[in-house]
């Protein structure tokens, strides 16, 4: 696995002094310091949004994303929490029927499960059963994916879950500027959005224009290409642009695709890039069967039938629990399995 996507070891960092301005007067952040600078922002714009979390307040969190906000904002704004998932989600729905914004967080992927109720029943049905009456503006954080070696339950890829709810939106960033701006629109939004956070990436650094994100809807387009489309989500989309620097060596011209969120998936930039290539490869960390490729690849299939010139590939993890830290390596899609992914599509002939 590529050292660019893999942090070594599972030893949580601290966060580092932001940097200046960089290439065309973007500033040079991590996606831990472009998401702790938009909740802060969103904490100063208004009072009814609070930040809450196991060791989300004096400890700043396990990736320290809400570092120094509960000094800045007081403890009734930015505070910890018991070590109870299922409570911490109920609480936020009681808060959001109170009127406020909750910004939970659940401290990884996979201490997700034990509130699957509170998701689905309640955050995910409310604004349906009560008429509109109770919406439900929670902006759930969650440390997603592996890539950093942690022990079994703390890197899960939960996306298919998330989407199959109801009533739910989710989105993953996928580098510093679109966490920031990703963020801070999710976290104004009437609706419940689970933000999943690609955990391998919260020490990338790249520029991140503070004063301009562009559309935060939608897909993205990360690099133009002519010959086949790679769809890619989180981590992988990073992944998925060093393939397609590889694939230029031998003359393969590869579109990236960011599809950022991943409910509702935008079918229109999906087909339009599709239409264009001819062909595409969905990239994931989660199992194959069943997984978010597999909707992806529908909504190709049935937006550019007449236009595809091979079927829709999936490179994924496999059909197994998502495995610890030592297991890693061999579960993640890693480059060659992408490269073979796409060769397999080009070399695609009809019987």
């Amino acid at each position: 696995m590529s050292n660019a996507i893999v942090e070594s070891g599972a030893t949580v960092r601290h966060g580092a002094e932001e940097g200046g301005p960089g290439e065309n007067g973007r500033e040079q952040l991590s996606m831990q310091q472009a998401l702790n600078r938009a909740l802060d922002e969103v904490l100063a714009e208004s009072p009814k949004t609070l930040v809450f979390g196991e060791d989300c307040g004096r400890l700043g969190g396990v990736f320290r994303i809400t570092d120094g906000l509960q000094a800045k904002y007081g403890e009734t704004r930015v505070f910890d929490t018991p070590l109870a998932e299922s409570g911490i989600l109920g609480m936020a729905v009681g808060l959001a029927m109170a009127g406020f914004q909750p910004i939970p967080e659940v401290q990884f992927d996979g201490f997700a499960y034990p509130a699957i109720n509170q998701i689905v029943c309640q955050i995910g049905r409310m604004n349906y059963r009560s008429r509109g009456t109770l919406p439900m503006p929670i902006t759930l954080r969650v440390p997603s994916f592996g890539g950093i070696r942690a022990p079994e339950h703390h890197g899960e890829s939960l996306e298919a879950l998330f989407a199959h709810v109801p009533g739910l939106k989710v989105v993953s960033p996928s580098n510093p500027h679109e966490a920031y701006h990703l963020l801070k629109y999710a976290a104004t939004r009437p609706d419940p959005v689970i933000f999943m956070e690609p955990k391998s990436r919260y020490w990338q650094k790249d520029g991140v224009d503070v004063s301009h994100g562009g559309s935060p809807t939608g897909a993205k387009v990360m690099r133009p290409g002519r010959h086949l489309t790679l769809v890619a989500w989180g981590a992988m989309v990073g992944r998925c642009l060093q393939v397609a620097d590889l694939a230029a060596e031998d003359g393969v011209d590869v579109e990236v695709l960011d599809l950022r969120w991943l409910k509702p998936i935008d079918a229109e930039t999906l087909a339009t890039s599709v239409r264009k290539t001819r062909r595409a490869v969905v990239v994931h960390e989660a199992p194959l069967t069943s997984g978010l490729g597999a909707e992806v690849a529908q909504l190709i299939t049935q937006g550019c039938f007449d236009t595809l010139k091979a079927p829709v590939e999936r490179v994924t993890g496999f059909d197994v629990p998502y495995p610890s830290g030592d297991l890693e390596d061999e579960y993640i899609p890693n480059i060659d399995r992408i490269l073979n992914g796409i060769q397999r599509v080009l070399e695609y002939r009809r019987g």
